[in-house]
């Protein structure tokens, strides 16, 4: 009489063990599959700044002296668009890139090198000693079909 609760209570153990394995098991393989799926798609780099409005002129300027030769010479950089919100004083660039490979092969040595050249290029512009353009956000978007 005492086996039957058990046995029922055993198989329900076994029964929802076997399920969650299963659903972790899917959702692992969906998960590694997916990221797998994007490494050679076309993939945004989404980056947010806060310029105040004063200096947006000098902030456009810099972009296109320093950052924009620059990265027409890099391996897979697609073209890039600018935004700018009046009311918050953010910008936004998305910059399209081939795949995620040619985009993350680009040394942070290389980046930083040429932001200390962009900061300079502003610092110089406007007469003060820091960037005043501070960095919000940094992330990747891909095109949904």
């Amino acid at each position: 009489m005492k086996l039957v609760p058990f046995f029922k209570n055993l198989i329900k153990q076994v029964f929802v063990l076997l399920l969650l394995s299963i659903i972790f098991q899917l959702n692992v393989s969906n998960a590694f599959a997916l990221q797998m799926n994007k490494l050679n798609e076309n993939i945004v780099e989404e980056l947010r700044l806060s310029v105040p409005l004063k200096y947006k002129e000098t902030w456009l300027k810099a972009e296109e002296e320093v950052w924009e030769p620059w990265l027409s010479k890099q391996d897979g950089f697609l073209g890039r668009q600018i935004f700018y919100n009046q009311e918050t004083g953010e910008a936004l660039l998305l910059v399209k890139w081939k795949n995620r490979n040619l985009w993350k092969n680009i040394s942070n040595e290389e980046v930083n090198k040429m932001q200390k050249i962009y900061e300079e290029n502003v610092t110089t512009s406007l007469g003060v000693e820091t960037n005043p353009f501070k960095f919000i956000y940094e992330g990747e978007l891909f095109e949904q079909k």
